[in-house]
């Protein structure tokens, strides 16, 4: 069964459940016409069993749904000796499962769940040989206030020969905690589950209970929602900027980069009371409405952002040390790109035409197109650049949206969606600054939550950074990271 659009919400007696063995025949397939993997998972079925779910994206941007059966501790051939691009999925699946995919390289724990929490020392880094070749090991904890991750740097000299990175110390439960409590009070959770996008998290939970409740948001509160999660683009990618310019000692920028995200982020607080986001967007609308007053404030802000934040980015970019330190380094080609499986902005930076908001569109940016955005250098710069260009295209999205929007900005009706509905299963998608942030609900008999599966963009990306890192120096390993700006909670669920 496929569907277009940035929400697919079916029966789940609609969808064929087949053997493993056909299930993996049928998923290689798609993959072969060119098709995506954009989500893959299993859940307890009964008695032993499993029940598995992958969601594929073909090329018009149309999501397809394949269901397999298979007992616990089952094997079936991997799909990632053929799709590089699954491997990530495939792991993430043996380690909440068991089952095993025959055949996959790279077969580590991703976050080392469940029984296996307290076996991170055990993790069988990959070793490189040679009397002149040293390691380095970084983290879990760090010098400055971040999240843990350890980094361990094989080099010969000052050259980053392979860099693995271990994630995993956060062992938070989301997807488990999601089931404890009533599916319409859940958004004050969701939007917490990667706070720096709160918008596009609550945005996609939101989309899909009212998928499964029956209910189509107003044009106005679709429109509000929309300035959020610009907004929140806008402020995030201006806070990656801020944090380049800063590793590199490039200080006028940094600062000014950081009074910017604080305008930006101070709008949004004026609106909805919180600097994140959080609390605006509710299943069934919004919570605070646009009035005469905050539309004026914000085109405002934005008249006199757009005249600043020009003048930083060209500053930037003029600059020859800025120049030196991030062209060619931190290389992503396209082929490697799309053979990873790389997503959102980090894919576009390398030439890669992906973007929700684009294959996807929905009522709001079907009416309000977002521009798709690539660079082809797939280095630094090109990430650097590329965060520029977004945040002037989400500025002049949000600008011309208020300007010419004749919807209800003031006060969009709230309309609570009724009980969901029984045995379905609703995909929703919805492109944050990082990429698309997937959420997957499925239902039981009563309507129920019966299970929920939580994909944030870093997940997919990680194995990105430490392609990027490869034959250059170690010293480039911070611009490196930073220009990915990947979530270590988007991963460590």
């Amino acid at each position: 069964m496929q569907t277009a659009g940035p929400v697919v919400c079916v029966r789940a007696q609609d969808i064929p459940v087949r053997g493993l063995d056909a299930w993996a025949d049928t998923c290689a397939s798609a993959l072969d016409a060119g098709e995506r993997m954009v989500a893959l998972y299993g859940r307890p079925a009964g008695a032993g069993r499993l029940l598995l779910t992958a969601v594929l994206q073909d090329l018009q941007g149309r999501m397809r749904l394949q269901r397999g059966a298979a007992a616990r501790g089952a094997a079936y051939p991997s799909l990632t000796a053929r799709f590089p691009a699954v491997q990530m999925f495939e792991r993430e699946l043996w380690e909440q499962t068991g089952l095993e995919p025959v055949g996959h390289p790279w077969c580590k724990p991703v976050r080392y769940e469940g029984a296996r929490q307290q076996q991170m020392h055990t993790h069988p880094f990959f070793v490189l040989r040679g009397q002149q070749v040293h390691e380095v090991g970084v983290g879990p904890i760090h010098a400055g206030v971040i999240e843990p991750g350890h980094f361990r740097f094989m080099c010969h000299g000052e050259q980053v020969l392979h860099l693995e990175i271990q994630l995993g110390y956060q062992h938070r439960g989301v997807e488990a905690l999601l089931l404890q409590r009533p599916a319409h009070a859940l958004t004050p959770l969701v939007e917490t589950i990667a706070g720096d996008s709160s918008i596009a998290y609550a945005w996609s939970f939101c989309n899909a209970l009212e998928a499964l409740g029956g209910v189509q948001v107003s044009e106005g509160a679709e429109q509000v929602r929309g300035i959020a999660l610009e907004l929140e683009r806008i402020a995030m990618h201006l806070a990656t900027l801020g944090g380049l310019a800063t590793d590199i000692a490039f200080l006028q920028a940094g600062a000014t980069l950081g009074r910017l995200r604080t305008a930006i982020i101070n709008a949004s607080m004026r609106v909805c009371g919180s600097r994140f986001g959080r609390g605006w967007l509710r299943p069934g609308g919004v919570r605070h409405g646009i009035t005469n007053a905050l539309r004026q404030d914000l085109q405002e802000t934005l008249r006199v952002f757009v005249r600043d934040a020009a003048q930083v980015h060209a500053l930037m970019l003029g600059a020859r040390s800025v120049q030196a330190r991030f062209q060619g380094v931190g290389v992503v080609g396209t082929q490697v790109a799309q053979d990873l499986g790389l997503v959102g902005l980090v894919a576009r930076a390398s030439g890669l035409a992906l973007d929700a908001r684009v294959s996807q569109p929905g009522r709001l940016y079907g009416a309000h197109p977002a521009p798709l955005l690539t660079q082809a250098t797939g280095d630094c710069w090109a990430r650097m650049q590329l965060r520029m260009r977004e945040i002037e295209a989400s500025t002049a999205w949000i600008q011309r949206l208020l300007q010419g929007s004749v919807a209800d900005l003031a006060a969009p009706a709230l309309q609570v969606p009724g009980p969901l509905a029984p045995q379905s299963l609703c995909v929703s998608v919805q492109e944050g600054f990082r990429g698309p942030v997937v959420q997957v609900l499925e239902t039981a008999a009563d309507g129920s939550l019966l299970h929920c599966k939580v994909q944030d963009p870093s997940m997919l990306n990680w194995f990105g950074l430490a392609w990027a890192v490869r034959d250059n120096e170690i010293s480039d390993f911070p611009v490196c990271n930073k220009s990915f700006d990947l979530s270590y909670c988007g991963n460590d669920l």
